[in-house]
């Protein structure tokens, strides 16, 4: 295997969004997401981040393949649902730089990748000049149905990190889930690092 990691700023990360979008698709059908993709809204939501001046990719390419990734961009080119609790909460969203996802697919997990995601957009935020890291993930009951036997959600990993949930910061997306046949309102929660004072 000759994997490497490399990241992408802006313009530059554009000949992977058909790439990522697939990876997307096929990561987030697994729990806690369960999304039913639609590869065209995939490609308009990454190049979003492509022409966000500040942006990152970070690839994980296996001989050149995409077998993963993660993106980031400074939170003030956000959109509302993602600002929207910030701001509520009288926090500056221009002191963060949100990260969008991270998906690897399953055959490489268990290799340190996901640290190395975490450390490639941080590093973008501190090259920005940026106080906080930030991310949200979704909620899902302990009962759900689709939620699989023995099932591990990252909030160690993210912890180890040096990540806090802050469960009072909360917005909602829409998407449909695999079993739905409509687009409803997903809850989710955020997580936050401080990088003035870790690392």
């Amino acid at each position: 295997m000759t994997l490497e990691i490399r990241s992408f700023s802006g313009a530059d990360a554009a000949p992977y969004v058909d790439d990522l979008a697939r990876l997307r698709i096929t990561v987030f059908r697994d729990f806690p997401y369960l999304y039913d993709g639609d590869p065209a809204y995939e490609r308009r939501y990454l190049a979003t981040y492509a022409r966000s001046e500040g942006s990152v990719f970070v690839l994980a390419l296996d001989g050149g393949r995409v077998v993963g990734a993660a993106t980031g961009m400074p939170m003030a080119a956000e959109t509302d649902e993602v600002k929207a609790p910030f701001l509520a909460a009288g926090r500056d969203p221009g002191d963060y730089f949100y990260f969008g996802e991270s998906v690897l697919l399953p055959a490489y997990r268990g290799r340190g990748i996901g640290v190395k995601f975490f450390e490639g957009r941080e590093a973008q935020a501190r090259r920005l000049g940026l106080a906080f890291c930030t991310f949200c993930a979704v909620e899902r009951p302990a009962d759900h149905p689709r939620r699989p036997a023995g099932y591990a959600p990252l909030d160690r990993f993210w912890g180890n990190r040096g990540y806090r949930h802050h469960p009072e910061l909360r917005t909602t997306f829409t998407w449909r889930d695999l079993d739905e046949t409509e687009e409803s309102e997903k809850p989710l929660s955020f997580w936050i690092r401080d990088l003035r004072t870790t690392g």
